[in-house]
């Protein structure tokens, strides 16, 4: 769109100035021929013609770059390009001419400037050390000495620049690779050729390479990648596969599909071939001396596996497992017995243990203490060990030989060889009962319990309650036992419970108790029947009857007759009802409710000969008694009886209510008027004693004030007396207070004046010591100091400065050769018995010129 915009504009324009290295394509619209037109210019466009383009820059090509032009122009021998009879240059049509450093040109109709990699000026390729540029010929040529065929391919390697040509196309840069120790590269040939070491390789072929440093592949190879060596240990081996038949690094021959371990031994470290597959790394094996194991399939000397072999191998040793070996159960312990312990063995094949001989299927047993490793002719089938069971536990133990199974109870017992713990399977219903505490179970109250696994070689037991019994039957002697409680049933292996089956819930329905023992009570059980009177009342009795069994427990067979009645409750609800409903049938509703409980009473206990009702009734079956009948509650069944037994109850307690009511106002009325008399009676009373007490006080009233009048003028008179007396002992022990208090007043002062004096006393002592001893210290330290100084000086400088004094001053004297002089101002006296001394004293010495 650019483009057409600026031939819209350039067309419009007649005048076209070109800078310097600046170009413009013109076409001449009559003959069709575009021709180059170069700054520095100014064309002046005409009609039939057209400015193909804006003004373009020159083509510059800086130092080490190139450029591919496209169509190219056909040259002279002196540069020039070629002109056709049309006046136009000839080109190299589907030619192309790459162009190195040059001065800036334009760019002929026709010619294209292409682009490689995005740009149009590219830079000549560096090609370092250790790298090389793949060249492919794309036509037949010659390079130099090199002539080359369309479809050759060659390696330019560095280091290097690489100049471009138009007959021969980059296919990529190729880098040495670097092999590092323990490293190799494997290599694949591309075509045939014949290696620098002399080895002809074939397409496809692969080897590797083993060298360190850089390694830059030829054009015939190709580097599929780096191999790196496995690092072997003395406790790592390498499991290798051959896939060809092969020679490997230590010169032995595989065939293809062998296998075989590398270790330690064979070298550090192991480059896999190229022909070569790394199964697995196998660690090393070490057995202790308490461990063992068995390999399977083990190799021979030749290292050939025995298939179907097995061996034992014992520690202490170490080893690596060969390829085809396994290791059967892996690592084992010697197996210690105690001396409770032993172990039940088997033998898999014939062989000689010991001096005995042994024949597959065998099985015999060793027992501890002892150390022991099996054969491989042996198989451990279990460890076993003694039992210690009390003597409320045992076991069941079934031999294998002859079938018969027993139980061993209250010892410590360990199975023979052919012997084998026997499991005792129980109904559903005996193993629940068997986990609940009572040994029974209310379908309706009690839900759901999860079972716990029971072990079931052990010998079931359970434990019969206080006043209960239990029903054991054995099948193998069909007998039955009866144990009575409290005692703990163990069943042999041919015993089982006799579940008891009764009925529950009021009314009751049957099999609503599961129980495995039967209580004797005495107890009750509740019942709710329905009777109907003669008058047709249906009435509902809810009855408890108390009940026992009256067995000897000495005796079996009597014993055994309580399990005679499979629901002994049901049964007996049942009996009693019926009697009740008879008893019942024959009565009106009236008498009935009068007379319930005899007409119930005799219906079941009966009567004896006398018309008394008895005290209990037997079922002869299985010895259960009634001892006691309650009758909980009558209720009419139909809804009229009901209604009118109601109203008559209510008429009942209503007459009774009014009766009672007179009764107790008339009763009230006749109490009244007693406590009225009564009342009446006692207020007379009552004041009789009042006058006679107020008589009684008004006497003592005048008698009081009497005595209070004469205590009165005595009490004043006593008071004045003794007023006197306290005031006179009063003031006497005033004065006997302040001669004390002046007494204790000067005494304080004078002890505390003598204390002052003292401590005054003692402080100037004290003083005076201190000053003491403080001018004994000056002293000291000044003689001290005199002496040190002394000591310091030396006799011998005290004797110079001693006559320092007067030899100065004769000296000085003789110096100035005078003998004296003085200078005053006239009007100080003059000492002149200190004249000499002051005029050579060292402070006062002033010299000066005489007059």
């Amino acid at each position: 769109p650019g483009r057409l915009t600026f031939h819209k504009t350039m067309t419009d324009l007649q005048v076209v100035r070109l800078k310097p290295n600046q170009y413009i394509h013109v076409l001449d619209n009559n003959s069709n021929v575009a021709r180059l037109l170069v700054g520095p210019d100014t064309f002046t466009r005409k009609d039939h013609e057209r400015v193909l383009f804006q003004p373009l820059p020159f083509v510059n090509i800086p130092p080490r770059h190139y450029c591919r032009i496209k169509n190219p122009v056909v040259r002279n021998e002196d540069g020039t390009p070629k002109i056709d009879a049309l006046d136009q240059v000839k080109l190299r049509l589907g030619e192309d001419e790459i162009r190195f450093e040059q001065e800036p040109f334009p760019l002929y109709p026709g010619e294209e400037l292409t682009q490689e990699d995005g740009r149009k000026i590219n830079q000549l390729k560096v090609i370092p050390r250790d790298s090389a540029l793949l060249l492919k010929a794309l036509r037949d040529g010659e390079d130099g000495d090199r002539k080359f065929q369309a479809g050759d391919e060659w390696l330019f390697k560095g280091p290097g620049t690489y100049i471009p040509r138009v007959d021969v196309a980059e296919q990529q840069r190729i880098t040495a690779t670097i092999i590092n120790p323990n490293e190799a590269l494997r290599l694949r040939a591309r075509q045939a050729f014949t290696g620098d070491d002399g080895v002809e390789r074939q397409v496809g072929e692969e080897w590797l390479l083993m060298m360190i440093g850089n390694y830059l592949p030829r054009v015939e190879e190709e580097v599929v990648g780096k191999v790196k060596a496995r690092v072997l240990t003395e406790r790592v081996a390498l499991q290798l596969e051959s896939t060809r038949t092969s020679v490997d690094a230590y010169g032995t021959e595989r065939k293809s599909g062998s296998q075989w371990l590398v270790t330690y031994q064979n070298s550090p470290t192991h480059i896999p071939n190229v022909y070569e597959k790394v199964v697995r790394e196998v660690p090393l094996t070490t057995l202790t001396d308490r461990q063992w194991c068995v390999i399977q399939d083990p190799v021979d000397a030749k290292l050939q596996p025995r298939l179907g072999a097995k061996e034992v191998r014992k520690g202490e040793c170490s080893f690596f497992l060969h390829p085809g070996e396994k290791l059967v159960g892996g690592i084992q312990e010697v197996v210690v017995l105690s001396a409770e312990e032993a172990l039940l063995l088997k033998a898999n094949e014939s062989h000689v243990d010991g001096d005995i001989k042994r024949t597959p299927g065998d099985k015999w047993m060793i027992k501890g203490p002892c150390d022991y490793i099996p054969p491989v002719e042996v198989d451990i089938i279990e460890r076993r060990r003694a039992m210690a069971m009390d003597e409320n536990e045992g076991v069941y133990v079934r031999d294998v030989k002859t079938g018969k199974v027993r139980a061993v109870i209250g010892e410590s017992y360990m199975l023979s060889p052919t012997e084998e713990l026997w499991e005792k399977e129980l109904p559903a219903v005996v193993e629940e009962l068997l986990q609940r505490p009572s040994g029974s179970k209310h379908s309706i109250k009690d839900g759901q319990q999860s079972l716990k696994p029971r072990d079931k070689t052990r010998v079931v037991r359970f434990s019969v309650q206080h006043n209960a019994a239990c029903q054991i039957y054995d099948y193998s002697s069909r007998q039955r036992r009866i144990i009575f409680g409290p005692d703990m049933v163990m069943l042999q292996p041919d015993e089982s419970f006799t579940v008891v089956s009764l009925s529950g819930d009021k009314p009751k329905t049957p099999n609503v108790i599961k129980s495995l023992q039967l209580m004797m009570g005495p107890d009750f059980m509740t019942d709710i029947i329905v009777v109907e009177t003669s008058d047709h009342a249906r009435l509902s009795l809810k009855l408890s009857y108390n009940w026992g069994f009256t067995v000897d427990k000495s005796n079996q067979e009597a014993a055994a007759e309580m399990f005679s009645v499979p629901d002994f409750v049901g049964d007996a609800c049942k009996t009693i009802a019926s009697r009740i409903r008879g008893a019942v049938a024959a009565e009106g509703f009236d008498s009935f409710h009068r007379n319930s409980a005899r007409i119930i009473r005799c219906a079941v206990f009966g009567v004896d000969a006398e018309g008394h009702v008895k005290d209990s009734f037997k079922f002869e079956a299985n010895h259960l008694y009634i001892t006691n009948i309650d009758i909980q509650s009558v209720e009419p069944v139909d809804q009229k009886t009901r209604d009118s037994l109601q109203k008559s109850v209510q008429m009942a307690i209503e007459i009774t209510t009014k009766s009672k009511e007179a009764s107790a106002r008339h009763e009230a009325e006749r109490l009244e008027q007693q406590a009225k008399g009564m009342l009446e009676r006692q207020i007379i009373k009552d004041k009789a004693n009042a006058e006679e007490a107020r008589k009684q006080f008004l006497e003592l009233q005048a008698e009081t004030e009497q005595i209070e009048a004469a205590g009165t003028a005595i009490a004043e008179a006593k008071a004045r007396a003794e007023s006197a007396k306290i005031e006179c002992e009063s003031e006497l022990q005033q004065a006997q207070l302040r001669a004390e208090a002046q007494k204790i007043a000067s005494d304080a002062e004078l002890s505390h004046l003598k204390e002052k004096r003292t401590a005054e006393v003692e402080y100037q002592k004290r003083l005076n010591a201190l000053e003491v001893a403080r001018s004994q210290q000056l002293a000291e330290i000044e003689a001290k100091k005199f002496a040190d100084t002394v000591d310091s000086i030396g006799t011998a400088t005290l004797r110079d400065i001693a006559s320092a004094g007067p030899e100065m001053q004769a000296k000085l004297l003789e110096g100035l050769g005078l003998k004296g002089y003085l200078i005053t101002d006239g009007s100080t006296p003059i000492n002149l018995f200190n004249t000499a001394k002051g005029l050579v004293g060292p402070n006062n010495l002033q010299l000066g010129a005489p007059e």
